[in-house]
């Protein structure tokens, strides 16, 4: 088969909800991926930071492979003998008393505003059925009506009504709009849900201490900060999540993607006992949250952020390649921002060339990324990627950037 019969088998039985690149991958390693006419690209995309340990990472992938001879799911009718060790790993590699193991980034921000609601119900005394959740514009926190109910993007919410109530939104990076949202309704608000980094919305980054204030408001007014850092932890931006940066630690913090490795969907909510004690037995829950394979994926994963040093390789290289970017001589670049190893180049859409077409020119060139909106494009390699590799990347987007100019 050949490349477009594999897109003709997706289009035909898929249904249409992406709108990928026309590259049809079948093995990576590492910084990059072949396709299946054994093309190699550089990955620059990394699933969304997912895989930030680089593609089939073999410790991940042999945490798995022994696992899977062994036990694969056990529901969680029963105890298992992978799910306390990791439970307790991960907890103390993040700092907190409690872990909700789930599969998927939305699942664990469906659970965090649950754990929130429930919380203000049974801690704060908010009146039932009156509790509020303060979000972002701009923001992405996953696809489920609850979370599309958040979203300012007619993309995602439009036609899918009607929509969950009890969310208020905010601009965001504007703390005069969260301290007056609190003064107002304070009484009611259980949870302020925020992405430290926007990145659906193109790697958009608040201002200098903005984290901190709103953590300093959300502990006057007896409200749970709650961090989105699915796509921005696990080393992505230069410490182990990105709220780091400012020396904040989320009431509530909710983890995805880049927790197991790219190797299964494994994603977690993590809390305090006076939060997560507030769940009983039955409540909440899922099949495959917690399963054995994920424990130990997701330890053998955040082993090899530590063993390698990732987050300091994330801030170290991401530097790099801002200062590269910046240096390229092209009046399309309008601007070049980011953190760590999450940035992003904003293109002027002009001549019919949008990011679109500079992302399909990168791919021609051997570099794989996405656009997010028109006119943006989000670099995110693996943090395994080695400065020398880095480089060759580069160098390859400048010349993709450079060709519209001729």
């Amino acid at each position: 088969m050949k490349a477009q019969d594999y897109i003709a088998l997706e289009l035909e039985y898929g249904a249409h909800n992406y709108a990928p690149l026309p590259v049809v991958l079948t093995r990576g390693k590492g910084p990059y991926v072949w396709d299946v006419n054994d093309k190699k690209y550089f990955d620059f995309l990394s699933a969304y930071s997912a895989v930030n340990q680089g593609h089939c990472h073999p410790k991940i992938v042999k945490a798995l492979t022994d696992q899977a001879k062994t036990l694969c799911l056990t529901s969680r009718a029963f105890y298992n003998d992978a799910l306390g060790p990791y439970e307790e790993y991960v907890t103390r590699f993040f700092g907190y008393e409690k872990v909700l193991a789930m599969n998927t980034g939305a699942e664990a921000v469906e659970t965090a505003i649950k754990l929130a609601r429930r919380w203000g119900y049974v801690k704060k005394n908010i009146p039932v059925d009156k509790a509020l959740i303060i979000c972002c514009e701009g923001n992405f926190h996953g696809r489920t009506i609850s979370v599309i109910s958040m979203s300012t993007d007619p993309t995602s919410y439009s036609q899918f009504g009607p929509h969950t109530p009890g969310f208020v939104k905010i601009p965001y990076d504007n703390i005069p709009a969260l301290e007056e949202v609190l003064e107002k309704e304070g009484d009611r608000v259980a949870g302020f849900l925020v992405e430290p980094i926007q990145g659906e919305a193109g790697v958009k980054m608040p201002a200098e201490g903005y984290l901190k204030q709103c953590a300093a408001l959300c502990k006057k007014h007896n409200v749970l900060f709650m961090a989105d850092e699915v796509q921005t932890g696990i080393a992505r931006t230069g410490e182990r999540i990105c709220c780091d940066h400012e020396e904040v630690h989320p009431d509530i913090l909710i983890l995805g993607k880049a927790i197991s490795g790219g190797v299964l969907p494994v994603s977690a909510v993590l809390a305090n006992n006076d939060i997560m004690l507030t769940i009983k037995p039955g409540e909440h829950g899922s099949t495959f949250g917690g399963f054995p394979l994920a424990c130990k994926v997701a330890q053998a994963a955040l082993e090899v952020v530590e063993e390698e040093n990732l987050a300091e390789k994330a801030t170290y290289l991401g530097e790099i390649v801002r200062h590269y970017l910046k240096g390229i001589p092209s009046n399309r670049i309008e601007l070049v921002r980011g953190k760590g190893l999450l940035n992003a180049v904003i293109i002027t859409p002009k001549d019919g060339v949008e990011a679109w077409d500079v992302c399909m020119k990168m791919a021609e060139n051997g570099v794989l990324a996405k656009p997010t909106h028109r006119h943006i494009i989000r670099l995110a390699p693996p943090l395994i990627i080695k400065e020398s590799q880095l480089m060759q990347a580069l160098d390859l987007i400048k010349k993709s950037i450079l060709s519209f100019d001729n």
